[in-house]
């Protein structure tokens, strides 16, 4: 396994017109689900100039709840903050094209007498974890995560003026010996007010910059190499500048490319959607394996047919960071957690309308909420049960 390397991850705001249309997309789905913890959805956002389009398909009262959803999606745009010419929370058109569930798919997925509830749709999902940082996240991802999650708290609280809210950020780290020794580079594009320069956004982002990554990692970054707005004005954004749909940035929503990816996006999709569910338990597993002291790397692959309960296939890779047989973990796993889509929706809890807030800033790496059962697939409560493998 190579060592010494240099890895670049980035991630985009909450502004970035992708992400308001993942944002829409999980308010459609919380929608439903605070009606119905049951509730099917499977919905498709597009956003551009002044106009939202919502498509897919749901199981519950699609047409009495369409002037609500709507309400609720102008409501999700503002607190975005665009009230931009291009693209306003106030003025922007919003089609409405949710229907009813297919009957054939909710025949499989649905349970019976004789049937558990089966997988939504076929497909391969991966987890990882990792000791780069106290997430157990890789360290490009999670400080790309956390410049513009600052840059956002600022712009929003007012101490970050002139900023605009679609924002890109990418960190580029050195690794000595697989760990991470330096920052070489960094970009950070960002949506601004007219009438400022590069000059004047350098000078608003570089605070959050020192802010977000430590010193440490920061002290080999030579000037030549961080780039803000690197094409010069960047006054048009967000659906305006360029269209936006749900589940184009896959990467950006889990570990940066530091792991593989099944590709299927999580936005707009009901937990019996495995794409969605069954990579939030592998992450959950794999987080718990590296807590455990298990291994410093962990990936895992689950694997699903449409209407099957049980995963076909369950892979564990440590990259030979393990301190015990990988074998010994894979078949381990099944007994510690039960991996149809009802376990993993019972066991996460994952019937809750928590979706909204996953949408920006990683579904991965973030803080557990006990209280609204948030990002339940971060908690460390089967450290214990990893560890008496050992």
């Amino acid at each position: 396994m190579r060592k010494d390397y240099i890895f670049t991850s980035e991630s985009v705001s909450e502004g970035h017109p992708d992400k308001v249309s993942d944002r829409i997309s999980d308010v459609v789905v919380d929608h439903f689900i605070s009606k119905d913890p049951f509730a099917r959805v499977a919905c498709e956002t597009l956003t551009t100039t002044n106009k939202v389009v919502l498509a897919g398909e749901v199981r519950g009262p699609v047409d009495a709840d369409k002037e609500e959803i709507i309400s609720k999606v102008r409501a999700c745009i503002k607190d975005i903050g665009y009230e931009q010419e291009g693209f306003h929370w106030e003025n922007a058109e919003i089609q409405y094209f949710l229907h009813g569930q297919s009957s054939d798919i909710a025949m499989g997925v649905d349970s019976s007498e004789d049937k558990d509830e089966g997988a939504g749709d076929q497909g391969i999902m991966f987890g990882y974890a990792c000791t780069e940082t106290p997430d157990l996240m890789p360290a490009p991802i999670h400080y790309s995560h956390k410049i513009l999650e600052l840059m956002a708290k600022g712009r929003k609280d007012g101490s970050l003026k002139g900023l605009e809210p679609d924002n890109k950020s990418q960190v580029t780290l050195q690794y000595v010996d697989g760990k991470p020794q330096a920052v070489t580079s960094v970009v950070i594009s960002s949506q601004h007010a007219e009438g400022l320069s590069p000059s004047d956004v350098k000078e608003i982002v570089t605070p959050v910059l020192r802010e977000s990554i430590p010193e440490e990692l920061l002290k080999k970054l030579d000037d030549k190499e961080y780039y803000v707005n690197p094409t010069g004005n960047f006054v048009i954004g967000g659906p305006d500048g360029d269209t936006g749909l749900t589940g184009r940035k896959i990467i950006v929503d889990t570990y940066g490319g530091a792991a593989p990816h099944g590709g299927g996006a999580f936005s707009g999709k009901d937990p019996t959607k495995v794409d969605r569910s069954a990579a939030y338990a592998a992450r959950y597993l794999a987080k718990n394996i590296v807590a455990a002291g298990l291994s410093s790397q962990c990936t895992i692959q689950l694997s699903y047919a449409i209407g099957v309960a049980k995963p076909l296939s369950i892979y564990v890779n440590t990259q030979g960071t393990n301190t015990i047989d990988e074998a010994k973990i894979e078949t381990a796993i099944p007994e510690i957690m039960n991996l149809s889509p009802k376990g993993i929706r019972e066991k996460l809890q994952l019937n809750k309308p928590i979706y909204e807030q996953t949408a920006a800033y990683g579904h991965f790496g973030r803080t557990h909420d006990s209280n609204s059962g948030a990002f339940s697939w971060e908690a460390l409560d089967l450290v214990s049960d990893f560890k008496s493998l050992a």
